[in-house]
């Protein structure tokens, strides 16, 4: 599974791209708008950082603007999609992208339909809202799983990549890399949290002190 991180901060994003596992970003306008920025200058940025792909998202409502948008930001480097939420003119703006060779990121997905309907349309990308999902009462990863079995069902979609969004915790990640999907877009915190566990800080300890014991820095 592919890990990509979910935010427009450049230091958190130099800090996880350093650990060797970072294989793209995804940022939307209010994680750019935290770092007061805007959506150009901040993807030029990162793509100076992470050579992968880099989800910049439009801020057109109707299809024909998020057609210019969209080949706008797309000109900017060659590792931009094109983010768009699930709507009607998205799908719209989709086809006319993709029949351009501008990979789109359909994000907001909540539902199976929409995500075959996104893939139809020449989607690069789908994002379903896993957390999201978990927040009104149904279960995020059942839904992601039917989304991955339907795309898998015809080689037509099978160039559609599916995206665990909306991560809350690492137990999404882990569910997530079991049932196959082919990318996980995770916060900061969440990245730093899959890396701890007690019993290594633990373990960690016991090690640091029997090496001080070893080389005579703490006297026996």
């Amino acid at each position: 599974m592919k890990i990509f991180i979910d935010t427009a901060n450049l230091d958190m994003i130099r800090e996880i791209n350093s650990w060797g596992i970072l294989d793209g970003v995804t940022t939307n306008p209010s994680l750019i708008a935290k770092e007061n920025t805007d959506t150009p200058t901040r993807v030029r940025e990162i793509a100076k950082i992470v050579d992968g792909p880099i989800s910049a998202e439009c801020m057109a409502t109707d299809w024909e603007q998020m057609v210019t948008e969209g080949e706008k930001l797309a000109a900017i480097h060659p590792n931009i999609n094109v983010k768009l939420p699930m709507c009607v003119d998205s799908l719209k703006a989709t086809k006319i992208l993709a029949d351009k060779g501008i990979r789109v990121n359909m994000t907001l997905i909540f539902s199976s339909s929409q995500a075959l309907l996104a893939a139809k349309a020449g989607a690069r990308y789908v994002s379903p809202f896993i957390g999201r999902l978990d927040d009104i009462g149904a279960h995020g990863t059942d839904t992601l799983a039917e989304i991955l079995q339907i795309l898998r069902n015809y080689d037509q979609l099978s160039d559609t990549e599916v995206i665990a969004a909306s991560i809350r915790n690492p137990t999404h990640v882990l569910e997530a890399a079991e049932l196959g999907c082919d990318i996980a877009t995770i916060p900061y915190n969440i990245l730093k949290l899959m890396v701890s566990h007690p019993k290594t800080d633990e373990g960690i300890a016991k090690f640091k002190a029997g090496n001080q014991y070893i080389i005579g820095i703490i006297p026996k």
